[in-house]
């Protein structure tokens, strides 16, 4: 990223200077009533804790409400808590894939429906909680989780929920230093979960050995999903397909299918595809079971048939946009089939 937005802002502070009001309390705010926006390849950082010393405190970098809201290969970062707050109950539905998330005590927190990919979470907390969630404005809200790694200070805790939530964790790595403490509902909670505990999980492993509360269970959720009913279609619950239509709006190739790492593909008939950097006027595909993998050709769609492929094999691929300016080098993507 070139674009880095950095300020330092203590969410008291605000409050105490605009007669108690939030609006405008973070690095970006995003207005109530505000839809489909996207925010890619960029840095959005709350440093007050580094300038000041305070890091046990709400330090928002992207604060406000809206809907349809996704962040693209960014990342979001805060010397303090609630660094992520998306804070629409009502109707709310954030996508984010691809992203950096680092902070403190609930340091992506959002309140709705939320689906995240492919992205990569650091959490200084303790003893409180990296990921939060408030799904009580109805009892279909979830937040899904995909293909991503957490990491953190040794000890750090993964979940909580003060109000009703709905949490998906599926094909997630957990570091070592992740803490042996499941999700739970802290003493500030101001009521009963009314739905019960709803934390589910499928195919997350922890680096150095599992803990048995984060075990294979989608069975117990409430129509028991696949894990590849597990969509952000699916989160959204059919209102909003954020990854039938994404923009190019990277300078590079993204979200690849097959997804990235993804595993047990199918043999026959894979094509690949991608989204195309903003620019690209071709593609120089590159595919093989070596890595790096061996050039293909030069093309202009954004999908490309490799037909065939062998049992339980590693593939590795990637994609170069051809622009006016040059080649944009794509990032290795790798897959390995069933």
């Amino acid at each position: 990223d070139s674009t880095r937005i950095i300020f330092a802002e203590l969410r008291e502070n605000w409050n105490k200077d605009h007669q108690g009001s939030d609006w405008g309390s973070g690095v970006v705010n995003v207005d109530t009533g505000v839809t489909d926006v996207t925010f890619a390849n960029l840095t959005v950082y709350n440093n007050y804790g580094w300038q000041n010393g305070v890091f046990n405190k709400h330090q928002f970098a992207i604060r406000g409400a809206g809907t349809r809201i996704m962040l693209l290969h960014c990342k979001v970062a805060s010397d303090g808590g609630d660094a992520l707050s998306l804070w629409n109950r009502q109707d709310g539905m954030y996508y984010h894939a691809d992203c950096e998330f680092e902070g403190w005590v609930d340091f992506v927190c959002p309140r709705g429906w939320c689906y995240i990919t492919n992205s990569r979470f650091f959490g200084h907390n303790r003893p409180s909680a990296s990921i939060w969630h408030d799904g009580s404005g109805d009892k279909d809200q979830k937040f899904v989780i995909r293909n991503s790694y957490f990491d953190g200070v040794p000890g750090f805790p993964l979940g909580r929920n003060h109000l009703d939530a709905q949490f998906y964790l599926v094909n997630c790595t957990f570091s070592r230093n992740m803490a042996d403490r499941p999700f739970y509902r802290p003493p500030s909670s101001p009521r009963e979960w009314q739905w019960g505990a709803r934390h589910y999980f499928f195919n997350c492993h922890r680096e150095g050995g599992d803990f048995k509360w984060f075990e294979d269970n989608l069975e117990k959720a409430e129509g028991s999903p696949r894990e590849s009913d597990i969509t952000a279609r699916w989160t959204f619950g059919g209102h909003w397909d954020p990854e039938a239509s994404l923009p190019s709006v990277l300078p590079f190739a993204f979200f690849p299918l097959p997804e990235r790492d993804g595993q047990g593909i199918n043999t026959g008939g894979v094509k690949l595809s991608w989204v195309a950097g903003r620019n690209a006027d071709s593609h120089r595909v590159y595919f093989g079971k070596s890595n790096p993998p061996e050039y293909r050709e030069n093309q202009e769609g954004n999908s490309y048939d490799v037909g065939g492929l062998e049992p339980q094999t590693a593939y590795y691929w990637r994609v170069d946009e051809v622009t006016e300016e040059g080649i944009i080098e794509g990032k290795l993507w790798s897959f390995t089939t069933k």
